[in-house]
């Protein structure tokens, strides 16, 4: 069985900061709209596929959200956009975070950068309303393993 092709960059309908696509942010409508400076911004129009069992936005896309932007912010920095990996991440959740027609936006800032680390701040907002607040650590690296070279180390589910 072979997977279906990734679409040319041209060809998504959500922009991405990179050409390589997110299969998961894709897939969960996330929308990239700034990431230069040590800043990044992206937004998600809230549906039901985004809701806990309470009919508010789940946890795990705000936090994802935080993830991402801070992430973004952080390889802002590079001048040949490294990739980065999560090295720990603290959210605090103030309210819930919003029901289905919503929008909500995260809005990253790298806050100080070494050689190989970078350490960022991170908000997610419904309108007016701060929802969360997040810091984390990220770690700079040159290149990241590919999928078939993780499942040829780990095995696959």
């Amino acid at each position: 069985m072979s997977l279906p092709e990734t679409p040319a960059p041209s060809a998504l309908p959500i922009s991405q900061p990179t050409p390589v696509l997110n299969p998961f942010l894709h897939d969960l409508g996330v929308e990239f709209l700034e990431m230069e400076n040590g800043q990044a911004r992206l937004a998600l129009d809230l549906s039901e596929r985004h809701m806990n069992s309470w009919q508010i936005a789940h946890g795990g896309v705000t936090m994802t959200m935080l993830d991402v932007v801070m992430a973004m912010a952080g390889r802002s920095l590079s001048s040949d956009l490294k990739g980065v990996v999560t090295v720990e991440m603290k959210t605090t959740f103030l309210q819930p975070g919003g029901v289905p027609g919503g929008r909500m936006e995260a809005r990253g800032k790298a806050f100080h950068r070494s050689t190989t680390m970078c350490f960022c701040e991170g908000e997610v907002w419904n309108g007016d309303k701060l929802i969360a607040k997040a810091m984390g650590t990220f770690k700079y690296l040159r290149r990241l393993k590919s999928g078939e070279n993780m499942k040829k180390l780990y095995g696959s589910d």
